[in-house]
């Protein structure tokens, strides 16, 4: 479905940026593991693509600093030849009480959820116009849309981001460029794992219709439906993949 495709993931050392890349390689791409601190966690994404017979390049660079971007596009031109596909997943979600929140910690919050994404997209579209097509699919959050105590920062930057979607889709309509958005609900990643009952999956789950929170697979899959050329005539979409959590009023 991918085959000699490139695909660069942010944030793909863990959760369900490891899951994407991982479902991308199964589907035939090439991938580029992005991270910034997970440095034994990406090699081990890197090496489980190898194992699906894919090759795999592992780039460090922040996200939030324009300069490792542009710094990281080169070195996947230099690498690949450029990118056939980009998720922009890499995020940061710290919650705190509104009047705790600092300006150093919105501004690092907004600068790699939402202006990371921007220039990931600006730096990989100038290499998928050259090539005629390409997809850039942005992992969002169901935080984009609905409301919960102490992610101001975070739902903020979602939002954002869920609006980028939509512009970036028109902006680049013009080069066979698709632009969609994966809204995620609660997803089992490595924070579950941590003993906090603010994250407490089993009661998270149970006020899900479906009855579970959702896997890093979950989104996967449909991550790589965006990039396959199933997906051709879809721009400027948000799709929520949260077991029907959004259907109710309230989830705590």
């Amino acid at each position: 479905m991918l085959s000699g495709k490139v695909a660069l993931v942010t944030g793909s050392g863990i959760g369900i940026g490891r899951g994407v890349a991982l479902q991308l390689a199964m589907d035939g791409a090439d991938v580029v593991v992005n991270y910034r601190s997970s440095a034994n966690e990406a090699q081990e994404t890197a090496e489980s693509i190898r194992e699906l017979g894919r090759r795999a390049l592992t780039i460090r660079a922040d996200l939030s600093d324009v300069r490792e971007i542009r710094g990281m596009a080169e070195q996947i031109r230099d690498h690949f030849g450029g990118v056939d596909i980009l998720v922009n997943n890499s995020a940061i979600d710290p919650r705190e009480r509104f009047f705790d929140v600092t300006e150093e910690m919105w501004d690092r919050i907004l600068n790699t959820n939402l202006k990371g994404a921007f220039f990931c997209a600006q730096e990989c579209a100038s290499d998928m116009v050259k090539k005629g097509a390409g997809k850039i699919v942005n992992i969002s959050s169901v935080h984009g849309s609905l409301t919960m105590p102490r992610y101001a920062a975070y739902a903020a930057s979602k939002g954002g981001m869920n609006a980028l979607t939509r512009q970036l889709a028109l902006d680049l309509a013009e080069y066979n460029i698709q632009v969609n958005a994966v809204a995620p609900g609660a997803t089992e990643v490595e924070k579950f794992s941590k003993i906090d009952p603010l994250h407490d999956k089993d009661a998270i789950g149970a006020q899900i219709p479906l009855g579970r929170i959702g896997y890093p697979a979950d989104v996967a899959k449909v991550v790589s439906f965006l990039a396959s050329s199933g997906s051709d005539f879809v721009t400027g979409q948000v799709l929520t993949v949260d077991g029907g959590s959004s259907t109710r009023f309230f989830l705590q």
